[in-house]
């Protein structure tokens, strides 16, 4: 009898993601399998620089009656329908350990990136997404001043198949005073790791991916954006800052440059994959507001696109994946290779 060696590009085997301790399946054999759904492009509409209905173009007044400014630079305000509320009174419910609640307060704003209603984050230069990057760091430093907030969640949906209700280029901030689920699972295990080892979680796996090549997708002085090795949806990626930052708060003016270069450059990526304004959600992960010192968080941004073989055909979070395990057939570096194989340039430039 012949025993077959185990090869971790061909066989099912699980990976480990060591920032949030979960596993995920991984079935690469099911990658060849033949696809018979339709792959057809999408028609995109071409929207105008500004639109008058649009209740985020500058000067348009919003849904809940307030007007923006005639803004000329990225612009935030409190979001006119907030998840979270900075005067919810103190309360708490617990019955039998089976009944638990507490109250949670916050603050939710919307960033508009531009005043033009027809861009996106690939589409826009570079210096103006830097000032995106800015208005971020404010925000992350004034409201994490707010001995009520403990964390800020930065992030982005992009596309209407993300939920996003609105095209004009914008992104939200919830603030909360609790650290919600995803960043409390980081928190614990960057905390262990660096206790164990002195240096950040991220730091390390950088080291090694850097070395590695293999899910490497951009570089520049201060910034990777790769595919984590434990990497769940098909062309999910990650940005990681070289230098072990806590948070915005201790970017330079040169680093906050270069996550701008790397987010255009990344995003110029995804849209050429399909040639399509590519979906995703997008967040940034960093330390808590709670007061006390974070050695052990290092600065990273998640994105999670949903699209699988086509502008239309995406990834569906079904069944298994639903009730025991996340399962992707496409390998992290079978994506990896095939960004890395795309143009630099934007595909609506190369027309």
């Amino acid at each position: 009898m012949t025993i077959e060696k185990f090869n971790i590009e061909e066989h099912p085997h699980r990976r480990f993601n060591p920032l949030n301790g979960e596993w995920i399946l991984v079935s690469p054999h099911r990658s060849k399998r033949p696809w018979q759904g339709q792959v057809e492009k999408v028609v995109e509409e071409k929207r105008p620089e500004y639109d008058e209905k649009c209740y985020l173009c500058p000067g348009n007044e919003r849904i809940g009656g307030h007007v923006n400014p005639k803004y000329n630079e990225p612009y935030s305000f409190v979001n006119d329908f907030s998840a979270l509320l900075n005067d919810t009174p103190e309360g708490a419910v617990s019955e039998d350990d089976l009944f638990v609640s507490d109250s949670v307060r916050g603050i939710c704003k919307v960033i508009c990136f531009s005043p033009r209603h027809d861009l996106t984050i690939p589409e826009m230069e570079v210096d103006e997404i830097k000032k995106v990057v800015d208005l971020w760091q404010k925000e992350y430093r004034e409201l994490g001043q707010n001995e009520d907030i403990n964390f800020v969640q930065i992030f982005e949906n992009k596309g209407s198949i993300m939920g996003c209700s609105n095209p004009h280029p914008h992104g939200q901030i919830w603030a909360s005073s609790m650290v919600p689920n995803e960043p409390q699972k980081e928190s614990v295990c960057q905390k262990e790791y660096y206790q164990k080892h002195g240096r950040t979680l991220l730091s390390n796996y950088l080291e090694k991916e850097l070395e590695k090549k293999e899910r490497i997708l951009i570089e520049n002085e201060h910034f990777v954006a790769l595919i984590p090795y434990w990497a769940v949806w098909p062309f999910e990626t990650m940005i990681v800052s070289r230098r072990s930052l806590s948070s915005l708060d201790q970017f330079s003016e040169e680093e906050k440059v270069g996550l701008a270069d790397i987010y255009k450059k990344l995003t110029i990526m995804y849209d050429n994959l399909f040639e399509v304004s590519f979906a995703y959600s997008a967040g940034i992960h960093q330390a808590p507001t709670d007061g006390e010192e974070h050695p052990e968080w290092h600065f990273h941004m998640h994105f999670y696109p949903p699209l699988l073989r086509s502008a239309t055909v995406k990834k569906f979070m079904v069944g298994y994946e639903m009730l025991a395990s996340p399962q992707r057939d496409i390998t992290a570096e079978g994506a990896a290779k095939r960004l890395r194989s795309l143009s630099p340039i934007h595909y609506k430039k190369s027309k």
